[in-house]
């Protein structure tokens, strides 16, 4: 018997039929009816072209069950914080640094949509039936662009569509959220028109809905992607805010309110820029954080660890209204990047996480004492790409990296 119902009456969510967060003592009513999340989206994740080279960060061994695992380990401590969903994504999500996902096979479909390994359900349901246990919601995600083109057409998609709807339906889930494929829009997805155009993956929304037996279904779009039909067609309206500032954010969800005013708006993606989240508690959008470094280069360790995901936590509670200790103002600036294992053939991924990022005005990082780098915008990394990617640094273990934080009242913090 299921423990977690997810339903939505407006633009509010609820669990068991009560707005998220009111059963918390003290919460603040405003933010009542969110669904704060995180992109786990590697939580079923394997590679069946080489998995060996997943041996890394800490772990002398690759192994999905334990990812899996360790994922479902970590819910109860997320839980307290506030968070009631995440994403998994059937085909995972791209490692963004390290390794080049057109060479790893994480797809569990076959070329004709027809079947789903079942390794990889095996791995899903444990996942769901744990978050289930403690009311939190699973977004699972079907496509990712890398990966569906080893479906070899349309025919596969819609098959696909149906086989995984159709998994859902049977286990008779209740704490599950459908989106149909991440970031439909991108150019990965043009091998397969029928997810990439608006008419077809209205028709795929629709699909998903009838074969699932009637579970909520909604579909992202890149960073700023918006669209009507897509809108139109799904219960909720899933967004990604990458690389989007405070001010796009905004216009992105005021243009999705004009069209679907009566509809929950879901960010099941942004990123580690966590000044974002006052866009969404302003327009009680539902933000969703996203660490393409601790959280989605697999094997993950999947806890709150220090600096990004321990301020997001505390974020997302102090927003919620959930009691937490703060720690004293030099603890909340952390230079991340630097931990043992956070290491890749000889690179790393140097950045500054704060607990507010809106007091800093900008970052210099100093490399055994000369200036390297300047960062002016959030998330305030070396060599900022865009707010959810940055290139590396060679790194030996003899180099010194400091960072000045300069903020915007004039103070200067040193980490």
């Amino acid at each position: 018997m299921s423990k977690t119902r997810v339903s939505i009456d407006g633009i509010d969510f609820l669990i068991n039929g009560k707005k998220t967060y009111s059963d918390i003592s003290g919460s603040n009513p405003e933010n009542h009816g969110l669904l704060w999340n995180a992109r786990f989206i590697q939580g079923i994740f394997d590679d069946k072209a080489n998995p060996e080279r997943f041996a890394r960060f800490g772990f002398d061994k690759w192994d999905p069950e334990a990812q899996t695992d360790r994922l479902i380990e970590a819910l109860p401590e997320w839980y307290k914080y506030g968070l009631r969903a995440f994403s998994v994504g059937l085909q995972g999500g791209g490692p963004c640094f390290t390794i080049d996902n057109l060479t790893i096979n994480n797809n569990p479909f076959s070329d004709d949509g027809t079947t789903i390994d079942p390794a990889y359900l095996n791995r899903l349901d444990r996942l769901i039936r744990a978050a289930d246990e403690i009311g939190m919601v699973v977004i699972v995600t079907y496509f990712y662009g890398d990966q569906v083109r080893r479906i070899k057409d349309g025919i596969g998609v819609r098959n696909a569509v149906k086989t995984a709807s159709n998994f859902l339906r049977d286990k008779k889930y209740t704490n599950t959220i459908i989106n149909v494929s991440n970031e439909m829009d991108i150019p990965a997805n043009s091998c397969h028109k029928i997810i990439q155009e608006p008419e077809g993956m209205a028709y795929l929304i629709d699909f998903a809905r009838e074969e699932s037996g009637g579970m909520l279904v909604g579909c992202s779009g890149g960073g700023g992607f918006r669209n009507r039909e897509i809108s139109e067609s799904s219960d909720i309206v899933l967004i990604h805010g990458n690389n989007q500032t405070r001010q796009h954010l905004y216009n992105m969800i005021s243009d999705i309110k004009k069209w679907t005013p009566d509809k929950p708006i879901v960010c099941n993606e942004d990123s580690n820029a966590i000044g974002q989240i006052k866009v969404a508690e302003m327009t009680h959008t539902s933000w969703g954080y996203y660490n393409n470094m601790t959280k989605q280069e697999p094997p993950t360790n999947w806890v709150i660890l220090p600096g990004e995901d321990t301020f997001f936590a505390l974020r997302m509670a102090l927003a919620i209204g959930i009691e937490v200790e703060l720690p004293p103002e030099e603890d909340q600036f952390y230079m991340q990047g630097l931990e043992p294992h956070m290491e890749y053939e000889g690179k790393r991924w140097l950045r500054i996480a704060s607990l507010y990022p809106e007091k800093i005005d900008y970052v210099e990082f100093f490399k055994n004492n000369k200036l390297y780098y300047t960062a002016f915008d959030e998330p305030f990394s070396v060599h900022f790409l865009q707010t959810w990617k940055q290139g590396s640094v060679e790194y030996q273990e003899n180099d010194a990296w400091t960072a000045f934080i300069y903020l915007r009242d004039g103070r200067v913090i040193k980490k």
